[in-house]
């Protein structure tokens, strides 16, 4: 049966929750059933042979678990809340989720066997093949979420706007004019937040060692999810950071027409970031409003960011001044 857009969203945001309920829930449950059987003190972080180096009591272990279920399940309900509304879009969403839910439920629960019947957590190991059957399990989950989410009825494609109008800005004889913007994306945002959520997880099992890849990425992709945007007399420049370099820049004289539309992130352009295509390359942070730049080669340009139709505007106008001086 069909259902409204908004309904389908709400459904999709339920099940990108759902795998760290369920996760908590068996956690949980496991420490509940093995409680009288585990040592006052835990040993809940190990190093890379697997020997306990890191200890906490019985509710810090259940704090942590808590915290860390709800802080992935709101930052991954953030991310289906902005997500591209598409099935692939909604399809990366909620493996991502179920995986990370998987990974992460698993190192806790096999972390709580191994202090099983301890007399306390100094000899307690936790072997490197446990992080192995992590990842199975995530693949797993992320196989789980794929047979869910076929009950969720996500509207098809929409069409596309068309090239967009040109317009132009319109400006006095020596007027000068310039304008800029940040462009964040909020789904980006949430993954590095997730991201460094997964890493601590990881650090607070195995240390730092063997989480440092999902904290770097982290830290990466959030330093890279509020791109700066600037029209002026230089042309166009897009930062994929608010620092000065790295940057692309079009300059005027290299400006054919600019035009705003908008764009879909996986369809137009096979995902997120700096993204090349045959004929066309972009900035491309999120679907929706975005300044597409027709370079004189014929090869657009395009930069996901809002008041897009003002910017194209005065890119319009500054190169038709640029191209009369010539």
């Amino acid at each position: 049966m069909k259902v409204s857009t908004n309904r389908a969203r709400y459904h999709l945001i339920a099940l990108s929750v759902l795998p760290f309920l369920g996760a908590l829930a068996v956690d949980l449950g496991l420490f509940l059933a093995l409680r009288d059987r585990l040592p006052h003190s835990l040993a809940t972080h190990f190093d890379g042979n697997g020997a306990a180096d890191g200890y906490s009591g019985r509710g810090a272990y259940v704090g942590v678990n808590i915290g860390l279920a709800a802080g992935l399940a709101v930052v991954w309900a953030a991310v289906a809340a902005t997500a591209d509304f598409t099935r692939r879009g909604a399809r990366w969403t909620v493996h991502a989720g179920y995986a990370t839910a998987g990974l992460t439920g698993y190192l806790m629960a096999a972390a709580l066997f191994a202090n099983l019947d301890a007399p306390d957590g100094s000899g307690v190991r936790l072997p490197w093949w446990q992080l192995a059957v992590a990842l199975a399990v995530a693949a797993l989950a992320a196989g789980a979420g794929a047979l869910l989410l076929r009950r969720v009825d996500l509207p098809p494609p929409a069409p596309s706007e068309g090239p967009g109008a040109v317009a132009r800005l319109d400006l006095a004889d020596g007027e000068l004019a310039g304008w800029a913007r940040l462009a964040p994306s909020r789904a980006l945002c949430a993954a590095g937040l997730a991201l460094l959520v997964a890493g601590g997880a990881l650090t607070y099992v195995y240390g730092w060692g063997r989480a440092a890849a999902p904290l770097v990425c982290g830290v990466l992709i959030l330093a890279c999810s509020c791109p700066y945007v600037i029209v002026d007399r230089h042309g166009l420049t897009a930062r994929p950071t608010p620092l000065p370099w790295p940057r692309v820049r079009i300059p005027l004289a290299d400006v054919d027409r600019a035009v705003s539309r908008e764009v879909k992130a996986l369809a137009e352009y096979g995902g997120w970031g700096y993204r090349v295509r045959p004929g066309r390359s972009g900035l491309i942070l999120r679907s929706g409003e975005a300044i597409v730049v027709r370079r004189s080669g014929g090869r657009e340009f395009a930069v996901t960011v809002s008041d897009s139709a003002t910017a194209a505007a005065l890119l319009n106008t500054l190169a038709e001044r640029e191209g009369a001086r010539g």
